[in-house]
């Protein structure tokens, strides 16, 4: 019996670990220039051009009621495609493509509390630390009670 594997592109928030699955990434990118979208919820930080198309760019800080990154810290993006769109989310610092067994996943623990609970799909146990597996179809949506950050 074949053992299944799937591969996360994984970043960190705040000393968090979190992976997407690497088939809904599109890109990952430096901290890029961001226009500013008067009166957009909390999470929207601004539009990037990404070489002619625009992409809104969540902070996920703000999507997971995190504290927000220290002045002078430049945000990565990870840019996912979603139903909507290409949708970049703006995260602390980059890590490394993962593959892992589909039988180390876990649903997502009881401890999670507020926005996390409704934007981690699951868990897997890692030797050193958890991978936190975050759905991007509700997290690009900021219109759920999850981005009721205003």
């Amino acid at each position: 019996m074949s053992q299944t594997t799937k591969q996360f592109c994984t970043f960190f928030l705040n000393d968090l670990y979190f992976g997407v699955e690497v088939l809904r990434v599109q890109e990952v990118l430096r901290s890029q220039p961001m226009t500013h979208v008067p009166l957009a919820p909390a999470a929207v930080r601004g539009l990037i051009n990404l070489r002619g198309q625009i992409v809104t760019a969540l902070d996920l800080r703000a999507r997971l009621e995190l504290p927000e990154r220290a002045g002078g810290e430049s945000p990565m993006n990870v840019v996912i495609r979603s139903d909507d769109g290409a949708i970049s989310l703006l995260v602390d610092e980059i890590g490394d493509v993962v593959e892992i067994s589909d039988d180390a996943f876990e649903r997502a623990p009881d401890s999670l509390q507020g926005a996390a609970r409704e934007l981690v799909r699951g868990v897997y146990k890692l030797k050193d630390r958890l991978l936190l597996v975050l759905d991007t179809e509700r997290t690009a949506s900021v219109s759920g009670p999850a981005a009721r950050n205003n």
